[in-house]
């Protein structure tokens, strides 16, 4: 029976309190009856420690707690093994927190850069690689261009007259339940470094409130005449209104002459959007503030 999660954390409270005082008396109630039935599979005497209402700790009883978790090769009281990958988990013994450690693309993100040769694969238009945030140096990358949707980043190449002032951006997918705690990280480190942060997604929305979230500078979208021309309410979501009054908020506080008013008004006023994967014609970088 390994120690239960909740058991090992009321124990770590009860190591701290000990430093203290010299006994630490406990209610027997949920984790403390944990500890009870655990040291009675492990033939751990609690003698007069214990009665119907109480279970008295000391560091004796810690020490024989301890003793046991060493001999099966289990983590000490005191190391919590809470938010460490697997690997690291490993270290501190046989024992695995699955519920609680760190996912194994929790600093994980997707990342399209230019071709590169790779002895049995054909060459693609973009090497996608599944990298480490912490891996990325970011001072080699002139702007980041964060892609909505996964599709559209597989198929998305920064060599757009857009992005010629560019030199070597950095495209990522801006993640989903796999990747998004790890694109977060990422643009965490990118808004520090004060360049550019391009969103390429959905004119719709929800697509500008998440741009406008991830800390972009910049959304890439066609020019406004061609989405006054092509922009339709079908993609215009009702289950999207709810972030309206942002935007519109954000709409009241840009100059009158800002260029991104007319896409807003086209969204918010006409109710029309498209979807990424529809965008097409002459791409411009529009500023976000």
């Amino acid at each position: 029976m390994n120690l239960p999660s909740r058991a090992r954390n009321g124990l770590n409270g009860v190591a701290r309190e000990l430093l203290r005082q010299p006994t630490v008396e406990k209610p027997r109630r949920q984790w403390v009856d944990d500890v009870v039935a655990w040291c009675h599979q492990h033939d751990i005497d609690l003698a007069t420690r214990i009665n119907s209402k109480t279970l008295r700790f000391d560091a004796a009883l810690l020490a024989q707690i301890n003793d046991i978790l060493d001999s099966a090769r289990i983590a000490p009281l005191g190391r919590s093994l809470r938010g460490l990958p697997s690997s690291a988990q490993a270290k501190e013994g046989l024992e695995e927190d699955k519920a609680n450690r760190e996912s194994p693309r929790a600093r994980r993100v997707l990342v399209s850069f230019p071709p590169q040769p790779i002895a049995g694969l054909a060459i693609e238009s973009r090497a996608i690689r599944d990298v480490d945030v912490q891996t990325l140096k970011l001072s080699a990358f002139s702007a980041m261009i964060q892609v909505e949707n996964l599709d559209s980043f597989y198929e998305f190449s920064p060599d757009i007259p857009a992005l010629s002032g560019y030199v070597n951006p950095l495209v990522v997918y801006r993640g989903d339940s796999h990747y998004g705690g790890g694109f977060a990280l990422l643009a965490e480190a990118w808004h520090k470094t004060q360049r550019p942060h391009i969103y390429a997604g959905d004119f719709d929305v929800k697509g500008v409130t998440l741009a406008l979230d991830s800390n972009a500078t910049h959304l890439l979208l066609p020019t406004i005449e061609w989405l006054t021309q092509n922009a339709t309410p079908l993609h215009v979501p009702t289950e999207q209104f709810l972030y309206q009054r942002r935007l519109r908020k954000h709409l009241a506080a840009l100059p009158s002459v800002h260029p991104l008013r007319d896409y807003l008004m086209l969204l918010l006023e006409k109710q029309r959007g498209l979807k990424q994967q529809w965008l097409d014609g002459e791409m411009v970088c529009v500023g976000l503030v």
